[in-house]
């Protein structure tokens, strides 16, 4: 009787949903601005090439560090959000965001390497607070039906952080002038001093609107957590730690989702080189239509094939996950491979239908390995942790998404350096494609373990 009204669709007392929205839409509009101040460096590349003379690996490397970083911290800054509860581990990333992108924008005049990798290190532990935060909170306002669709459609405020970026940055890039400020064309560093104020504005509705818990909003006992439904949302370090850490799925949901990073994150950090590199745009001074529209829509298509698995997985597989998940890895991998043949073929160029094709592929393989990342990354961890652990549950699943994504920016930048005079960027979509594969075999393995558990309790319960 109890699984029958956990996994229920519910019903709510009149205004619950309303609150609830506010309560999303704010902490949706901050992790978007993380977004922003995240996916702006991508454009401060090419710049970044022209001005310090910095290869493909360096540049790659930089990604890489951000990387290491953030996931990390996802590790360390989980097990405190689900002490210092989700509110304070936003602001303080939030905070941390600002102040790092300020500093990058004004003192980053020195060419040092070294300089820039310690900027993207603490800008990448920083933002880490953010994924934990809001998970943990809205794991206390989502009963476990609602969490997949929750995360596809919470996917599309986040991944307005990257849109917005992505229309800025070729203003910025381009130059203009108010009044007496002038931003001159081409000056990566401004893409460091305008994000960062979304952020700060963003904060602030944050703090004003997002209430922990139903219950701190006048709305007590109305969802129900299936793994500890008593009061309140912290529990101690110890507690948190030891749960997460030896449940039997947590860290094979990591490794898949390990994959999910190195795909996400490496076609998203890597496409304006491959935009320059591959297709001959001038990504510095004057980003062509093309690349703008492809950069606006990737992120858009990424929001539908979130949407489409979170629902999927909620209403055709009543709240699990890695059945769709599974499916999901193996279509991105034939997607990617087949991208690798077309540019093996030399079909993808500076030419009309190479430039096209070219594009296409992009946003084909940000709705594949997209769609993954709201059931695994978002869905899941709420499911493990429920809203006492979900902080820690996402950091340690989340976190693998960012290993997985260093050491594929990594790798990836080293073969370019190798290959691209010959092959272009085929070896880029081999490796993704390799990374697609390995995700389907880690869900493959949580498919199989969670059916031989569920026969087993059959048996027992008959």
């Amino acid at each position: 009787m109890v699984r029958t009204d956990i996994f229920a669709r519910p019903s709510y007392p009149p205004g619950f949903r309303a609150r609830r929205s506010l309560n999303w839409v704010s902490l949706g509009l901050l992790y978007a601005s993380y977004y922003m101040c995240r996916y702006n460096f991508r454009f401060a590349a090419p710049g970044l090439i022209s001005e310090f003379h910095f290869t493909t690996s360096q540049i790659t490397d930089l990604f890489a560090i951000w990387s290491l970083a953030y996931g990390t911290g996802q590790l360390i800054n989980g097990l405190l959000s689900d002490r210092i509860g989700g509110k304070n581990a936003l602001l303080i990333g939030g905070i941390g965001t600002i102040a790092v992108n300020f500093i990058f924008g004004f003192a980053s005049l020195a060419g040092a390497f070294t300089t820039f990798s310690l900027i993207m290190l603490v800008n990448g532990y920083l933002q880490s607070f953010g994924a934990p935060g809001m998970v943990k909170i809205n794991a206390a306002w989502f009963a476990r039906r609602e969490r997949g669709v929750f995360a596809g459609i919470f996917g599309l405020m986040i991944q307005l952080g990257q849109v917005a970026i992505s229309f800025l940055a070729p203003i910025i890039l381009g130059g203009f002038a108010i009044f007496s400020l002038t931003v001159p064309s081409g000056d990566w560093r401004w893409l460091f001093r305008i994000p960062p104020i979304f952020t700060a504005a963003t904060a602030l509705f944050m703090f004003w609107a997002t209430k922990q818990t139903p219950e701190e909003a006048g709305y007590p006992g109305v969802i129900r957590d299936e793994l500890d439904d008593s009061a309140g949302v912290t529990v101690s370090l110890r507690e948190s730690f030891h749960t997460i850490f030896t449940h039997p799925l947590v860290w094979f949901y990591a490794i898949a989702y390990a994959c999910t990073g190195a795909v996400r994150s490496s076609s998203d950090q890597l496409a304006i080189l491959y935009f320059h590199d591959q297709l001959g745009f001038d990504m510095q001074h004057n980003i062509p239509t093309a690349a703008r529209r492809t950069l606006e829509i990737m992120p858009m298509v990424a929001v539908a094939g979130s949407f489409l698995s979170g629902w999927v997985s909620d209403r055709l597989f009543k709240g699990h996950r890695s059945p769709v998940a599974m499916g999901l890895y193996l279509i991105e991998a034939i997607v990617i491979s087949t991208a690798a043949f077309v540019l093996l073929l030399g079909k993808v160029g500076s030419t009309s239908s190479g430039i096209l094709l070219g594009c296409i592929i992009l946003i084909l393989i940000s709705f594949t390995a997209n769609s993954t990342h709201s059931i695994v990354g978002t869905a899941a961890p709420m499911d493990i942790g429920g809203k006492k652990m979900a902080g820690f549950a996402a950091g340690v699943i989340d976190s693998f998404q960012y290993y997985g994504a260093a050491i594929s920016l990594s790798f990836s930048g080293r073969v370019l350096e190798a290959t691209k005079a010959q092959f272009g960027y085929t070896f880029w979509f081999v490796i993704m494609a390799g990374f697609g594969l390995l995700g389907a075999c880690a869900m493959a393995y949580v498919h199989n373990l969670q059916v031989h558990r569920s026969s087993s309790a059959s048996r027992n319960l008959s």
